[in-house]
């Protein structure tokens, strides 16, 4: 908070506050400023003040002024990449949805407060503690078991003994997938990394749900792919406008090369697929020569009748991506990918020239406790407290003026404030609350009055009363205009 009777004055303090959350990319580039009006009476400040304030930005170097549009945060670098409109006409925008979700790990890593983070994407730290997994690795760490395998280069594909467990662990969910055709990886997202890296080319076409997974839409964008975002309903993605970019690039260099689906417990939405709508969504594959990449990083918390793409195919044209950051241990970074046996081979290969091997002690600990069953009861003790959680959350939202676009599931509730969400999200910052607004969640940023919150972070009333406070002032100035 700005202290009259700091050592620094007000309008240097004010430029230092817009300067750190720049610098460490809670401010991500291209975002705008509040304007002269809205800064200065969010801060009890003069607009001089902060026309001041804006001034030592644009003299850093850190904002450029737009004539009649206000302030922005100055772009670092140019980030573009080719998408289609639902219309099916060729376009070519500006990303804003990757460097926010930089922003966004960011800000895992540079909290703006000590405050439960509505906008954060995991559990917090105390619902994930518990004694098994201290256990687990010191049951590896004896000096003798320790020397056997950390003295040498562990097996390319991953520990023998968690392979094992995970191909039983799919076997619960229906998902046929042999120890042989199983890759560990340095947690789930590296394991979509190493499955675009083995399939793709900058250029390639690839057909990602929207609204969707922020960091998906980064990583592929750095990758140099062409984005065809489908929107995700209810029942599963929009199968017309997957079939309409198949029909439309069908036998050109453009056709679609891979659908990346996260089927249970979508991010940001919540959905499950159906059955319906996956079949009709692997007989596209089938036709159209495309593979699908399942994202199930959220299996934990889903039941193990929902489907799976994965469990239909039998891992033909699907390949089969999770992890354990999200239930377990975000700083052990173990995941994992189940392909086709075609692949496995050249899937290998990528992960060998990214990181030869991956650290057999956090994997034989992992592979304890799946055996051991400590992971099924821990996780059943997270979707107990989730569940109570979740409950208290929607009642919170509801009664401070939100409504849900998507029914509340799993971890993620997808909520209409009814304004706009990334002036929101700056004004929480002042308050120590970090949001991710809907914009974060689509291919090409457009302003948006929803946002995803976590449940596990929400079900403070503390939250709700700065909410309502932040969006009075939105909600009057968009009464004002519609008059």
């Amino acid at each position: 908070m700005l202290t009259p009777a700091a050592a620094q004055s007000l309008t240097e303090q004010l430029a230092e506050l817009f300067a750190q959350r720049i610098r460490t990319r809670l401010l991500a580039p291209g975002a705008k400023l509040p304007s002269v009006r809205q800064c200065a009476q969010l801060h009890e400040l003069s607009p001089s003040t902060v026309v001041a304030a804006y001034d030592r930005l644009l003299a850093q170097g850190l904002v450029l002024s737009r004539r009649n549009r206000g302030f922005y945060v100055r772009e670092t670098a140019s980030v573009g990449a080719a998408f289609v409109s639902l219309a099916g006409k060729s376009e070519t925008a500006p990303l804003r949805a990757p460097v926010n979700a930089a922003a966004l790990i960011r800000s895992m890593f540079h909290r703006p407060s000590d405050k439960p983070q509505p906008g954060m994407g995991a559990f917090p730290p105390d619902w994930m503690e518990s004694t098994f997994m201290p256990t687990a690795v010191r049951k590896f760490s004896s000096s003798k078991a320790l020397q056997s395998f950390s003295l040498r280069y562990g097996e390319p594909a991953g520990d023998v003994g968690l392979r094992q467990a995970l191909s039983r662990k799919l076997a619960t969910i229906n998902v046929p997938a042999t120890p042989e055709q199983i890759i560990t990886t340095v947690g789930a997202t590296h394991a979509l990394d190493i499955v675009s890296r083995t399939l793709l080319r900058p250029g390639d076409t690839v057909m990602v749900e929207e609204p969707g997974w922020a960091i998906e839409f980064a990583r592929l964008d750095a990758l140099g792919m062409r984005i065809l975002p489908v929107p995700r309903r209810a029942e599963g993605p929009d199968l017309e406008v997957m079939a309409r970019y198949c029909e439309a690039h069908a036998g050109t260099v453009q056709a679609p090369k891979l659908f990346v689906s996260v089927s249970v417990l979508h991010n940001p939405t919540g959905y499950c697929i159906t059955p319906g709508s996956a079949h009709r969504v692997l007989q596209l594959a089938n036709q159209h020569n495309f593979y699908v990449l399942e994202d199930d990083t959220y299996s934990h918390l889903a039941s193990e009748h929902e489907t799976r793409l994965s469990a239909l195919d039998g891992l033909q044209r699907s390949i089969y991506v999770s992890g354990f950051a999200k239930i377990l241990a975000p700083n052990w970074r173990v995941g994992f990918v189940a392909a086709p046996g075609t692949l496995v081979e050249r899937l290998l290969d990528t992960k060998m020239l990214t990181t030869l091997t991956t650290p057999a002690l956090l994997e034989k600990a992992l592979a304890w406790c799946i055996d051991q069953g400590q992971l099924r009861r821990h996780a059943e003790r997270i979707r107990q407290r989730l569940d109570l959680a979740r409950s208290r959350s929607v009642k919170l939202a509801l009664a401070h003026g939100c409504t849900f676009a998507a029914e509340p599931a799993g971890l993620f509730g997808w909520v209409d404030t009814g304004v706009d969400t990334d002036a929101l999200s700056q004004r929480m910052l002042d308050h120590g609350y970090l949001l991710a607004p809907g914009s974060l969640f689509h291919a090409a940023r457009a302003p948006s009055t929803l946002m995803r919150i976590n449940f596990a972070t929400t079900q403070d009333a503390a939250f709700w009363k700065v909410f309502s406070k932040m969006v009075e002032p939105s909600a009057a100035r968009a009464t004002r205009r519609a008059a």
